[in-house]
């Protein structure tokens, strides 16, 4: 199988050339069952990963979206959301959503996955702005270090150049600005009140710098994935709503991953009382079972891209397929008939605990997260915690992730300007499923301790 990949397959984000009998081996996953998956080898993991942040049922509810497949697929396979024409799975699904969704956000465009869906936010912002008479907002702010989608539009949101430079000048101008990782910084900033000040007076600084009346949107996430699970301070998003509303520009909520219970509400910005404009959606929508994105939209937006006579010339093939839409109606169902929320919620202080006391060990710089979305940002062997090249190799290349997947765990270990142990696992995970994890990456990283 290796070898027919090899041959035809090209991977997303992945060193297709290095793979084969003498260079990376290839993980190919047959069957799930609950958090765990096998692979064609026969051999069982944890689930770590959710797949890649979407499969927050785990594996085990087949036969229920099956079900509702086959009703949908005989009833209508297909039908576009374009030029006035819609389907009524999706009509519902919209109202669903309305009813979860963080306050006023009352409307949705379907796309078919996260970069769309934040594709989707950029252009909605820029109409909204010139319906306003306010065409020079072609700017967006976004943090370092976060990842918001590959497509081009969405690329110029990333400040990574290994991911922009191969493909040239960013489509959309950019600032950016500070993320909320403390590691590494000041001992005042341990106080939530005096880092949040920080961070909005160099926000408000940067927003003055490029001119306020050129900023469209900022966007961010409630717990930046890319760094390692980056939590916000106390009041930082209440601080982005007033800079929103002082200068005018959009405030766009990343919850691709966040959102449908990864931090134990349905949105992970009521964590922490952000009150967007736009949120964007997919992964955990549909619960990894179809493809889907999406983009909410509050009503003070709505109003005024939806003028009469006003069109939105903006759209995909497959937004809100029927299919697609049909299984997240379910994931959705299936969500408060078994009270997953409250699953998390009854879950979630244990394993912080678990997972904080890694910061123990001599290679863990520091540990961050919320609900069942962990990171442990590690240290290396240089001053200020950097990794020499020979410890890098050794360790975050090599030992740290084949001893997590020889222990039977998928989680995500980043090789990056700071490496990172990440586990997400699927929010039905039990009490034994998460000590199973948090215990296998201890014993992954002590043995990592004593090498460095």
């Amino acid at each position: 199988m290796t070898t027919t990949a090899q041959r035809h397959l090209l991977l997303n984000m992945t060193a297709n050339g290095s793979l084969g009998s003498e260079g990376e081996e290839l993980l190919v996953i047959r069957r799930g069952e609950g958090p765990y998956v096998d692979d064609t080898d026969g051999r069982r993991y944890i689930d770590g990963m959710s797949g890649l942040y979407c499969c927050q049922l785990g594996y085990s509810y087949g036969p229920e979206f099956a079900e509702v497949a086959d009703r949908q697929l005989r009833e209508l396979c297909y039908s576009p959301l374009w030029s006035g024409s819609a389907h009524p799975t999706a009509i519902e699904l919209a109202e669903r959503l309305s009813r979860i969704a963080p306050v006023d956000i009352e409307h949705t465009f379907f796309s078919g996955g996260g970069a769309e869906a934040v594709e989707t936010a950029w252009k909605i912002a820029r109409r909204y702005h010139a319906l306003r008479g306010e065409p020079g907002r072609v700017k967006t702010i976004a943090r370092r270090g976060a990842y918001h989608g590959l497509t081009v539009g969405a690329l110029s949101f990333t400040d990574d150049p290994g991911l922009t430079e191969p493909y040239g000048p960013s489509a959309i101008e950019t600032r950016f600005v500070s993320n909320t990782n403390r590691l590494g910084l000041a001992p005042e900033f341990a106080d939530d009140e005096v880092y949040t000040a920080w961070l909005l007076a160099e926000l408000e600084v940067a927003i003055l710098t490029e001119g306020p009346q050129t900023v469209a949107m900022l966007i961010a996430e409630p717990v930046q994935n890319r760094g390692g699970c980056i939590t916000p301070p106390h009041g930082y998003w209440q601080g982005l709503r007033a800079l929103a509303d002082r200068y005018g520009f959009l405030l766009v909520a990343d919850e691709v991953i966040t959102a449908f219970g990864r931090l134990g509400e349905w949105f992970g910005g009521d964590l922490y009382g952000a009150r967007p404009d736009l949120v964007t959606v997919a992964k955990g929508i549909t619960a990894g079972y179809a493809p889907m994105g999406a983009t909410l939209v509050t009503d003070h937006v709505a109003e005024v891209i939806n003028r009469p006579g006003q069109v939105l010339n903006h759209g995909f093939t497959f937004s809100g397929h029927p299919l697609s839409a049909a299984i997240a109606l379910r994931s959705l169902d299936i969500m408060e008939r078994d009270r997953i929320l409250d699953h998390v919620r009854g879950l979630q202080d244990d394993f912080a605990r678990r997972m904080s006391a890694l910061r123990d060990l001599p290679i863990v710089g520091d540990v961050r997260g919320a609900g069942f979305f962990y990171s442990c940002e590690l240290v290396g062997d240089l001053e200020g915690g950097r990794f020499s090249d020979t410890a890098r190799t050794a360790l975050v290349a090599d030992l740290i992730p084949r001893r997590l997947r020889e222990a039977g765990l998928l989680a995500r270990v980043y090789n990056r300007s700071a490496p990172l142990v990440q586990v997400a696992p699927p929010l039905i995970s039990d009490r034994a499923v998460l000590d199973r994890i948090a215990a296998i990456v201890s014993d992954t990283l002590t043995e990592a301790s004593a090498r460095i």
